[in-house]
């Protein structure tokens, strides 16, 4: 008989169904299928339909087979349990369309990351990725991600062409799972958090790689679990702030432009929007986003940073045409000197130049 083979070369032959295993106990005990029809009490018909496989194992066989052969009823249901999910999966496999797997090309980088973290193998076919991505995702279908309300954020950015809703909703649970481990302390605290933004300013003149693990210890004690993750083409996100079922926070940023000054710009700017309550359940931060909330995040974020009255007598003062003007007026306001530039640039106060950038998201 010719092998039945799925879409990406798999023998259904090699999908063994109990019957099999049964027929082989009861050949090597010399024991014919009528003897084992008189020892379980089932007819001889059943036997056989068992035994080629057009009948499962059920739970009350399985105790008869037990009684009969003296092999436990767990290893039959176990036998039984196992050819079922491998059918389901070979089944699922067949079934997988065309249209679903071209959902690949579209996550290419979420994948390439997924395997560096050992969340997907790179040696895994189409198919079988689309299992994986599905289970990831927490989906029966992959095509039904852009219904699920939780990438509603790419519905309020329709017109934005730059913005996937696979890519953005795979980047979401990316943030979620790389949080998933970080001791937090139980609930989000509001008050704690905005007393340690002194702390958080001075994090910024530590070296680059022990600002991550000194922004997460910070935050831990706030309910917050904070980390960097990568950004990906067709998710334009700077931050991402989801509220937990405990009262906890979820707080993820991305290195999109990798400057130093808009790093902590950003950073400040996100723990405005926790600040001022707009995280209830879940909150995205778009990059192209504008609006009342928004500007009151950006308005905080500057305060944070840099004293806007004493912002505002150094420009007059023409503080800024020396560079060691700038310094000192970095030092005063507890910030790195690129702050104050990349203020002045954006401004246009001061041309724009090169200023330092982080690399370790």
């Amino acid at each position: 008989m010719a092998k039945e083979k799925n879409s990406v070369g798999l023998s259904r032959d090699y999908i063994i169904h109990p019957g099999e295993t049964l027929a082989e106990v009861i050949e090597d005990r010399e024991m014919t299928q009528r003897e084992l029809a008189v020892r379980t009490g089932m007819t001889e018909k059943h036997i056989s339909t068992v035994i080629h496989g057009h009948k499962n194992i059920s739970a009350a066989f399985a105790k008869k087979l037990e009684y009969a052969l003296g092999i436990e009823a767990s290893f039959w249901m176990n036998l039984q349990t196992n050819y079922d999910r491998e059918l389901l999966e070979f089944e699922e496999l067949n079934n997988i369309t065309e249209k679903e797997i071209g959902i690949l090309k579209n996550l290419k980088e979420v994948i390439d990351v997924w395997i560096s973290y050992g969340w997907l193998d790179r040696e895994t076919n189409a198919p079988a990725m689309v299992l994986d991505l599905r289970r990831i995702f927490g989906i029966s279908n992959l095509l039904d991600t852009p219904k699920i309300s939780y990438a509603a954020a790419y519905r309020a950015q329709s017109k934005n062409a730059n913005v996937d809703p696979y890519v953005l909703f795979a980047w979401q649970r990316m943030c979620e799972l790389l949080t998933k481990n970080i001791e937090i302390a139980d609930r989000i605290n509001v008050e704690k958090l905005k007393n340690r933004i002194p702390d958080i300013k001075r994090v910024m003149f530590m070296r680059a790689n022990q600002i991550q693990k000194k922004l997460s210890d910070i935050f831990s004690e706030c309910g917050i679990a904070f980390r960097i993750v990568p950004n990906f083409t067709g998710a334009p996100v700077q931050g991402f702030i989801k509220e937990t079922e405990d009262g906890a926070l979820i707080l993820c940023m991305t290195l999109r432009q990798k400057f130093a000054d808009i790093f902590w710009f950003t950073l400040f700017h996100e723990i405005a929007h926790i600040l001022n309550g707009d995280t209830k359940h879940e909150f995205i931060d778009f990059d192209s986003v504008s609006g009342d909330v928004e500007a009151k995040a950006d308005s905080m974020a500057g305060e944070f940073l840099i004293d806007e009255k004493a912002y505002r007598a150094f420009v007059i003062s023409n503080g800024y045409r020396r560079l060691s003007g700038i310094e000192r007026f970095a030092d005063s306001q507890n910030v790195k000197d690129y702050i104050v530039q990349g203020r002045l640039m954006k401004e246009g106060i001061i041309p724009w130049k090169a200023r330092p950038r982080y690399e370790w998201a």
